[in-house]
């Protein structure tokens, strides 16, 4: 490599790093704007907040079907490329949806015991009150059997089974030149969506201006940080857990050192921190787990590109603990059955958002969207989401590393 080449990597990573910077300004100053609004009480203001915050959420809700479906059929069909390797990756998966699952759980024993009082308080609520139905009815209902009636309705739960279904049907189907040719439409059809998000970004301040009006008009400002405080609470003391304690634990149970683990991807787990990005830190992680961490690299090359697709601890509990935030300030009953029903969807959820833009905070607001669910105080937790990204990033692929180091110690005298 050049000096000129390194000059240019340097360049464009540090122009990066200033686009970033410039996103969470412009952020935080439209968070701050559209609170200012609100609290005129002009009503020709208010109104053309309201309209604008609608038209958003109508551009979220027509991303979020195509979005949640294609992540995840995508997903789970390139797993099916990896099926030559058979004992490491059964091990991978297995690891990826135990941790996963804790990850969801944890967040969710720390939200009944923080409990963030709702603080939205809306006309939408009664329509979203509507009549109960018993468990077995709502299971029953979510078991599609109809193709394009889910996707029409927007019904979250249905899109979820078909979506996994496809996938895993995909993910086994012979290699045939007609499957390449549907693998290659979906993937298609995948970075359309993407690029439409892409579009969606960069005018997104607009939006969070008229959702932090339409927060801010409602009421009052102590409320709203006391309850969006502990919101945050749940999610660091949930990443934090998972981190060093549950991670930890993990390792003891398979015989591995936590501390020599975590010291010798220190490196890895650094820049995820401050890139926010498991696939850009996925050379770095590679290259330390097999260097200083000791990985067979058979298993290191295999078992890590795995896990930074499928592995999202950190988004399972966010997707979780979110969508119950947003649901309680909709007025719907956080029953058992509806928490448990969403500990499932986030743990499915995370493992199909690869790829996604803005990860788990677009596709917790996709899911919210297709519900149907005021998603306005989803544009006040944006700016705080930068640094929960940067949290759960650098405990994803700390999660990576724990589980290759699993399989390396599970399989070391196998390959």
């Amino acid at each position: 490599m050049t000096t000129t080449d390194i000059h240019q990597q340097g360049s464009s990573k540090l122009s990066k790093r200033n686009a970033q910077n410039m996103q969470l300004i412009l952020w935080i100053s439209a968070l701050i704007v559209g609170a200012t609004l609100g609290l005129f009480s002009i009503e020709w203001l208010n109104n053309s907040m309201d309209f604008i915050a609608t038209v958003f959420t109508r551009l979220f809700q027509f991303l979020s079907v195509p979005t949640i479906a294609l992540a995840i059929v995508n997903t789970l069909a390139s797993m099916g490329k990896q099926a030559s390797a058979g004992h490491i990756f059964r091990r991978t998966i297995q690891y990826t949806i135990l941790t996963t699952a804790i990850a969801a759980i944890v967040g969710l024993l720390l939200y009944v015991v923080i409990s963030p009082q709702a603080i939205a308080t809306t006309g939408t609520n009664d329509v979203l009150s509507g009549e109960q139905i018993s468990f077995y009815d709502h299971i029953i209902s979510v078991i599609p059997n109809n193709t394009i009636q889910p996707f029409l309705a927007g019904n979250v739960l249905s899109i979820l089974i078909i979506a996994f279904a496809v996938g895993i049907a995909l993910a086994n189907l012979p290699e045939t030149e007609q499957k390449q040719t549907l693998t290659k439409v979906f993937l298609s059809l995948q970075d359309v969506v993407f690029y439409l998000i892409k579009w969606l970004i960069k005018v997104l301040p607009i939006g969070i201006v008229a959702f932090a009006a339409q927060l801010s008009a409602q009421l009052s400002s102590g409320v709203v940080a006391e309850s969006l405080g502990k919101y945050v609470a749940v999610i660091l003391c949930g990443n934090i857990f998972q981190f060093f304690i549950v991670l930890p634990l993990f390792l003891l149970s398979k015989g591995l050192s936590p501390i020599r683990t975590m010291s010798s991807m220190s490196p890895a787990i650094l820049m995820a921190l401050f890139t926010k990005s498991s696939a850009a830190t996925l050379p770095v992680t590679i290259e330390t787990a097999e260097n200083r961490l000791h990985v067979n690299n058979r298993i290191s090359r295999f078992v890590l590109p795995i896990c930074t697709t499928v592995n999202m601890n950190g988004c399972a509990a966010f997707i979780l603990v979110t969508s119950l935030f947003v649901m309680q300030n909709a007025g719907i009953e956080l029953s058992v059955s509806t928490m448990l029903i969403w500990l499932v969807i986030s743990v499915v959820s995370a493992i199909g958002n690869a790829g996604v833009p803005m990860g788990c905070y677009f596709l917790t607001f996709s899911l919210m969207s297709g519900m149907g669910v005021p998603v306005a105080i989803l544009g006040m937790i944006l700016p705080i989401y930068t640094i929960i990204d940067m949290i759960e990033t650098a405990e994803n692929v700390w999660s990576d590393s724990c589980i290759c180091a699993a399989v390396n110690k599970d399989l070391s005298t196998q390959v």
